[in-house]
Parts: C-alpha cells; sequence; structure tokens
C-alpha cells in the first residue's frame, strides 16, 4: 500500500499484519481524489475507521490544511502515527475511541471539516432487511451532517452486497464502482 498521489506520492505505508484491517485498494484512492480534485487542497479532513490512516494521508500529500483520524484500535492508531512520522509536515492527529463516541464529542465542541472520509469494515449481505453495517450507521446518525462544513463532502465506502438507505438529509452527487467496492460521494 501506499500513496498515490501528492508531494509524498509512491511513499510505501505501514499496515497491521492480519484480517483485521481492509486498506482501500490504491486503484480505489486514485478513483476517489480523481473525482475530488481540487477539493482537497486547504481541506479541513475527517477519517473514519481510519485503520492505517491512507486516506488521510493521501489527503495530507494533495495538500490538505488537516487530518484527523478516528480509529478504535490502540494498535492501528500506532500504525497510522508511525505513517504520519514518514510524511514531513504532516498536520494529522489521531484519536483512538468508537466512531460514534467521537462523533457525539466533535459535534458538541462545533467542529467541521471540509471532507469526511470513511471506508469501515464491509456489513453482512442484507437482501429484504435493512443493512445493520457502520456504513449504515453513519448514515443514519444525527452528529455526522452537523459536522460537514457547508460545501463539505462524505465519501462512504461499502460493498456491493450492503444495499444501503440513503436518509435525509445526504444527497448522492457520485458513486464509484471498484470490484466489490462502491464509494458514494455525498452532500448535504
Amino acid at each position: 500500500m501506499r500513496i498515490t498521489g501528492g508531494n509524498a506520492a509512491r511513499r510505501i505505508l505501514k499496515v497491521p499484519r492480519g484480517l483485521d484491517v481492509r486498506p482501500t485498494p490504491d486503484l480505489v484512492k486514485q478513483a476517489i481524489f480523481n473525482s475530488l480534485g481540487a477539493r482537497v487542497e486547504g481541506a479541513r479532513v475527517l477519517e473514519l475507521f481510519a485503520g492505517s490512516g491512507a486516506l488521510s494521508l493521501e489527503c495530507l500529500s494533495r495538500g490538505a490544511a488537516s487530518a484527523l483520524c478516528i480509529e478504535k484500535s490502540h494498535k492501528h492508531a500506532a500504525f497510522i502515527q508511525q505513517n504520519a512520522a514518514a510524511i514531513s509536515g504532516a498536520n494529522l492527529h489521531v484519536r483512538t475511541q468508537d466512531v460514534f463516541t467521537a462523533l457525539s464529542q466533535l459535534a458538541q465542541n462545533g467542529e467541521a471539516f471540509d471532507l469526511i472520509l470513511a471506508d469501515p469494515p464491509y456489513g453482512e449481505k442484507n437482501i429484504g432487511r435493512r443493512s445493520e453495517s457502520f456504513a449504515q450507521q453513519l448514515l443514519d446518525d444525527k452528529n455526522l451532517p452537523v459536522i460537514l462544513a457547508p460545501g463539505g463532502r462524505f465519501v462512504l465506502g461499502h460493498t456491493r452486497r450492503d444495499t444501503l438507505e440513503l436518509v435525509a438529509p445526504w444527497g448522492e452527487v457520485k458513486m464509484l464502482k471498484h470490484g466489490d467496492t462502491i464509494m458514494r460521494f455525498l452532500e448535504i
């Protein structure tokens, strides 16, 4: 896994061993950032279910002003810190806590982000019933729209087999499909 663009392009990122982390593939990252274009420059970025922090580090490499990673695992958070240390001037902060607790705290503190990225662990196949996946829980969370800055964008990854219900106030701007991965670009 590597950074695909910007001033740290081709830098290799360390990823925890095992099946606990499913990093966003490089081709999917390239497609995401090609779609976001100049929107990343100067952005305040929030990455949820950060894993290795690859999406935040990609943003910082491409000119984002700052990034906050939320990751529940202390082990994975340590990898994010190691990866950030390898990039000079990376304005990256890591919070080791549950994503939904963090969202509530960020909303209470009046935080706002221009770009929110989430590629959470995939949910189960859910034909004939409403999804219970982390992706659906993010869409349903009342705090997430509160912390998205005006004109901001929420990029959400999930698997094809996890059929999500898009709820108000979210509107879909774009959808990318790559293999089993779907990336949705959402606005309020």
